[in-house]
């Protein structure tokens, strides 16, 4: 049986022909283009789940001063607010934590997982890792919901762009907050078609996002952003769970995505023209600033 799948549709109906969660179908897609035991799969899953676990807890007990100097020690204040100060539930507050850790951690040279990218590698493991001790889910439910978003990623990666250079910033946290919700949605007990709802509707909402770092540095607004990405997970996979707010199908979204990339202007991909990176404050500072 031929395993691979193209596109959204091909990937639910391997789903519904097999009755498989998407991860289950991602795994056989793996073991059978890659020559692949289950096992070597499942090592290579929890190599990155651990990597993501020290990147996010990293910043929270030890924090470290970005490169650029924009970052450092915000998930360690979040992480201590009030708890009557805190306007979210503890599942989303922790993953807004996690969201900023990691964000620092990539930003001053710790290891991450890109998930889809180094700069949107905060959204997938804080949703994951939040809901995993919120819920006290098992490990096996948390590897495949790393699993179910790779599915995501490798059809987002596969029909439009990761990119933020290429697709604007959409294409990075957008597709990070996509396979977050698809992933939390199956964690969550969602069918394969809940699944990609989800992923539809975290797309739909950060649609246009642009790829602004200021000074080219991936800091700001890239951490903040990765919060703000996580959060849109959350949203996306409990609309889709109760099955509200769908409108357009996961691949017809990624193609809209795509094409709206196309349309951004160069100021607005990555090239530290535009949008934030624009801002007076940071102009400012740059040209008092001597490169010799």
């Amino acid at each position: 049986m031929d395993w691979d799948f193209r596109n959204a549709e091909e990937l639910l109906r391997l789903c519904a022909d097999n009755d498989m969660p998407i991860s289950e179908v991602m795994i056989n897609r793996e073991m059978q283009l890659g020559e692949t035991r289950r096992e070597a799969i499942i090592k290579q899953i929890d190599g990155c789940l651990r990597v993501m676990n020290v990147a996010a807890n990293r910043a929270i007990s030890d924090p470290q001063t970005s490169m650029g100097g924009f970052l450092g020690g915000e998930a360690f204040k979040l992480s201590k607010l009030d708890d009557d100060k805190t306007a979210c539930g503890t599942a989303l507050h922790n993953a807004l934590v996690y969201a900023l850790a990691i964000a620092e951690t990539n930003a001053s040279m710790g290891v991450i997982v890109a998930a889809p990218t180094a700069g949107s590698a905060g959204v997938v493991p804080a949703v994951l890792l939040s809901i995993y001790e919120y819920r006290n889910i098992d490990i096996e439910t948390l590897r495949h919901g790393l699993i179910n978003a790779s599915a995501i990623g490798y059809l987002m990666t596969r029909n439009a762009s990761v990119a933020g250079a290429e697709a604007g910033c959409q294409a990075e946290v957008g597709s990070a907050a996509a396979m977050a919700a698809s992933a939390l949605a199956e964690m969550l007990g969602g069918t394969p078609e809940q699944c990609c709802d989800a992923a539809s509707i975290a797309i739909s909402n950060l649609l246009g996002l642009v790829c602004d770092p200021v000074r080219g540095l991936v800091e700001v607004p890239c951490q903040t952003r990765n919060a703000m990405g996580a959060a849109a997970a959350y949203t996306a996979a409990e609309l889709a769970l109760a099955d509200v707010g769908v409108h357009v199908p996961l691949d017809e979204m990624i193609q809209i995505m795509l094409d709206v990339g196309r349309s951004l202007p160069e100021s607005l991909r990555e090239t530290a023209k535009g949008g934030c990176a624009s801002a007076p404050c940071f102009c400012k500072a740059s040209s008092r600033r001597s490169l010799f």
